[in-house]
């Protein structure tokens, strides 16, 4: 698996998205330990994913 993009490689844009995600994750951990989070954690990764490709310079 490719290595994680730093926080500094995200646009603006992309930053407020995932801060964002993080934020609902926190909610719904207060929720109880038993909440699943998977969703939010993949469009997470999907953002990730969308630097990664960026950054090499592919589309």
């Amino acid at each position: 698996m490719a290595e994680r993009p730093a926080w500094s490689d995200f646009t603006a844009g992309e930053k407020a998205r995932v801060a964002a995600l993080t934020a609902r994750m926190a909610k719904r951990g207060m929720a109880g330990a038993s909440v699943d989070v998977s969703d939010l954690k993949r469009k997470v990764e999907r953002i990730e994913d969308q630097a990664r490709k960026r950054l090499a310079g592919g589309k």
